[in-house]
């Protein structure tokens, strides 16, 4: 007996990975003068960040949604990363792919070259637009004014990729969004060494997987993501003189990082006790051992040291 059940266990096919309808709106971009590559994507369903989003510095961005092929994300990039342009790797994917026309595509690659495609098949409204850099698609929506006011508020924006990214997602919800509701929602963005300490190209990887507004929630995630980690644009970084040594030294103090004299002279010492106090914030990205201050950190340093005396 024991033998006949390992016979019929041993014939039963291997199941198939489940697929699901990722019912969404999104859009893959890419700057061409900074190199940056990414996407950005809302939906009613779960930590959709997780499964449609793809992005690899200096190859190109990919979003697949609908009834979800999760394989065009990493086979996408490859074939981008071969030189094929995007509208011929969506052909070559959803053609040996027996359920192409339930599947919705975006790709761009670090070129600025894009293509989306929406299967015949995909639940209504469907569809997508796309231009230079950039390739906006979405399924189950309220209608195509999703997917053009991302394309408009796109294109308008200035600011880094990122921001972009995440105000075409704002337009894009604010015009209606998915038509079953709201619950996640990620932006994603790679850039070459651009990761936490120089070693990585993941430099956006920002996800609300449950929340009653996703796309503000991803926005608050963002600003607070611009305040933590970019290096500080040397341009903005404020001279540390007499007077402001002065200051920082008893705010380092009474923060209790800072035991030396209120004299004035930015030592080692008040060197030394800033740095501490960057790293013990998560602000060790915006230190600069020379004697000059973000004016971001200088205005927290600020505002804590004013909390204290509360």
């Amino acid at each position: 007996m024991e033998a006949l059940l390992l016979f019929l266990f041993s014939a039963i096919p291997p199941r198939p990975a489940p697929e699901h309808h990722i019912a969404t709106f999104s859009i893959v971009a890419v700057d061409t003068l900074t190199g940056d590559v990414g996407g950005a994507v809302s939906s009613k369903f779960p930590a959709v960040g997780v499964d449609v989003l793809w992005a690899e510095a200096g190859v190109g961005a990919v979003a697949t949604q609908a009834l979800a092929n999760v394989s065009y994300g990493p086979r996408g990039l490859e074939l981008m990363a071969a030189g094929l342009p995007p509208e011929d790797v969506i052909a070559r994917l959803t053609a040996a792919d027996d359920r192409g026309a339930d599947r919705q595509t975006g790709m761009v690659d670090a070129s600025g070259r894009s293509a989306t495609y929406t299967g015949s098949t995909c639940f209504a409204w469907a569809g997508g637009m796309n231009g230079p850099g950039f390739a906006c698609q979405g399924n189950i929506l309220t209608g195509e004014e999703t997917v053009r006011a991302m394309a408009d508020a796109f294109q308008r924006t200035r600011g880094s990729l990122a921001e972009r990214l995440v105000t075409a997602l704002e337009a894009g919800q604010a015009a209606g969004g998915d038509r079953r509701g709201r619950q996640s929602a990620a932006v994603k963005v790679a850039r070459e060494h651009g990761g936490y300490g120089g070693y990585t190209d993941h430099y956006v990887d920002l996800r609300v997987d449950d929340h009653v507004d996703p796309v503000r929630e991803l926005r608050r995630l963002w600003e607070m993501h611009t305040f933590y980690f970019p290096e500080s644009p040397p341009d903005s970084l404020i001279a540390i003189d007499v007077a402001l040594a002065r200051e920082m030294q008893q705010m380092l103090s009474e923060l209790g990082y800072y035991e030396g004299p209120v004299d004035g002279v930015w030592s080692a010492a008040a060197a030394k006790s800033l740095e501490d106090y960057q790293g013990w914030e998560n602000l060790e990205m915006r230190y600069r051992s020379e004697a000059r201050i973000d004016p971001l950190v200088l205005e927290y340093l600020r505002k804590q040291a004013a909390e204290k005396k509360r």
